[in-house]
C-alpha cells in the first residue's frame, strides 16, 4: 500500500480534533427546548370537571359544536438539550426546535415561569371577556363572565375564548350555532378592541388540532405562512385580524357560503 501524502497526513490530522469535538457538541446542553403538539380544550365544554366558560346576568344557548384552544409542550427550562436532540429535532414535522428564551422568556425558575404564564392567562381571559361583550354590545355591569382553565397558561386561547362566549350568548345571531356542529380549532390573541395577535408554535397547533378532530383552524393573518407549513389533511385555514373577521367566517361556513371565507 503506498505510503500517505503529506497533504493526506495533514488533512487526518486536521479532521481528528473536529471529530472530536463534534461527539463533545453532540452532548453538550445548547440554549433551546424541544416543543410538541400539546392538548387542546373545547371550550364551550368543561375542563377538569368544571365549565370553561360560565355567564350570569344573561341567557345561555346551549351549543352542539367544538371550539377548541391548542396548545404546545415544550421541554423545560431546566432540561437540557443536546446537539443531536436539537438536529433530529429539526428533521420532524412533529417537533420544533425553538431559542429557550423564546419559549420561557421571564425567570428561570418553573415558580417564576407559572407566575407569569397565569398572570398572560388572566389577562387574556379579562380581554376576551372585554372584547366578547362589547361586540354583542352587551354591559360588563349586567353580564358576568368567568372562565376557567385548569393547568393551561398564557394568552394565545384569548381568540378562543372571545368566540365561546359569543356562541354561548349569541351563536351564529340566527339562532343556530356559530360552529354549525363542527369541530372548530385556532390561536391567536385578543385585545379589548378585538385585535387577534399572533402567536408561537403554529404548525404543531395545527397539528393537535387535526388529531383532536377538527376541520377548521382559525390563524392570525401575519402567521398564514408558519401554519400552512406541514399543514394536516383535511384542516382548512382560515386567517384572521379582527375579531369580527372570526366571526364572519364561522357565520359564513354555517350557513354554507363558503366562498366568502378568505383562506391562507
Amino acid at each position: 500500500m503506498p505510503a500517505p501524502t503529506r497533504r493526506a497526513r495533514t488533512l487526518a490530522v486536521c479532521a481528528a480534533p473536529f471529530v472530536a469535538l463534534l461527539a463533545v457538541a453532540a452532548f453538550v446542553p445548547l440554549p433551546f427546548s424541544i416543543a410538541q403538539p400539546g392538548t387542546t380544550v373545547n371550550v364551550l365544554g368543561a375542563d377538569d370537571g368544571k365549565e370553561v366558560i360560565t355567564i350570569g346576568g344573561a341567557d345561555i344557548r346551549r351549543t352542539s359544536g367544538q371550539l377548541r384552544m391548542t396548545t404546545i409542550v415544550a421541554t423545560g427550562p431546566k432540561v437540557d438539550v443536546s446537539l443531536s436532540e436539537v438536529i433530529s429535532g429539526w428533521f420532524r414535522t412533529d417537533r420544533a426546535v425553538m431559542p429557550r428564551d423564546a419559549v420561557y422568556p421571564v425567570g428561570d425558575s418553573e415558580k417564576e415561569i407559572e407566575q407569569h404564564n397565569v398572570a398572560e392567562m388572566k389577562k387574556s381571559q379579562d380581554s376576551a371577556s372585554q372584547a366578547a361583550l362589547r361586540y354583542l354590545h352587551k354591559s360588563p355591569d349586567q353580564v358576568k363572565v368567568d372562565l376557567n382553565l385548569a393547568d393551561i397558561g398564557g394568552p394565545s386561547a384569548g381568540l378562543l375564548f372571545t368566540l365561546g362566549i359569543i356562541d354561548k350568548l349569541d351563536g351564529d345571531g340566527r339562532g343556530g350555532d356559530l360552529t354549525a356542529g363542527r369541530t372548530i380549532a385556532g390561536t391567536g390573541t385578543i385585545e379589548p378592541d378585538g385585535t387577534v395577535g399572533a402567536v408561537g408554535g403554529v404548525p404543531l397547533k395545527t397539528q393537535a388540532a387535526r388529531r383532536d378532530g377538527a376541520t377548521v383552524f382559525l390563524v392570525p393573518q401575519g402567521e398564514c405562512g408558519d401554519a400552512s407549513a406541514n399543514l394536516p389533511k383535511g384542516l382548512r385555514l382560515v386567517p384572521v385580524e379582527k375579531l369580527s373577521d372570526a366571526v364572519a367566517s364561522l357565520r359564513a361556513l354555517a350557513s354554507g357560503q363558503d366562498g366568502k371565507v378568505p383562506t391562507c
